[in-house]
């Protein structure tokens, strides 16, 4: 059997230790900095880098609202539809949207009328056209001239009346 001594400094204490003494250490390099100047030129340097960083976010936040903020490139993009006022008019755009289509279908649909007239108007035409050569065959056909010329093919004679014609009444 060994005699252990017994250490009345726990591991934890001694960690505790170690880290108090590296911070005193760390305090004591930062007083003998400051009274250099050095830690002076190092917080100015990092007071720079922050303002230069931060002035990069803003720049970088800017262009991004800016490229947002863009309604042709969020009209583009459909980007539109999520903002809140354009979500505010979802039933107003909806009806716009039905005005549009609408508004296509009865353009085809007077266009569908307008072709059917100008069909109506051709056929219309035609048959005027068909009408007027039918009454100058009948007028050619029932003229005196041409009813004595029939009556002569035939070998019929026609003569005129010796009593004069009455009026019947």
């Amino acid at each position: 059997m060994q005699d252990h001594e017994f250490d009345p400094i726990t591991p934890e204490e001694l960690a505790e230790r170690e880290r108090e003494a590296e911070l005193a250490r760390k305090i004591r390099r930062e007083v003998v900095r400051i009274q250099r100047g050095e830690a002076d030129d190092e917080l100015r340097e990092d007071a720079e880098r922050e303002e230069a960083e931060r002035r990069e976010r803003e720049e970088a936040e800017e262009r991004e609202r800016k490229r947002a903020s863009s309604t042709f490139r969020q009209l583009i993009s459909g980007t539109i539809l999520l903002r809140k006022e354009a979500s505010e008019a979802y039933p107003y755009l909806l009806c716009i949207a039905g005005m549009f289509f609408l508004s296509i279908v009865v353009m085809f649909w007077s266009l569908h009328l307008d072709r059917r007239y100008s069909r109506l108007e051709r056929e219309v035409q035609m048959l005027r056209e068909r009408s007027v050569r039918l009454q100058q065959q009948r007028y050619r056909v029932t003229t005196h001239s041409a009813v004595a010329e029939e009556l002569r093919a035939r070998g019929i004679e026609l003569y005129d009346p010796v009593v004069p014609g009455e009026i019947i009444e």
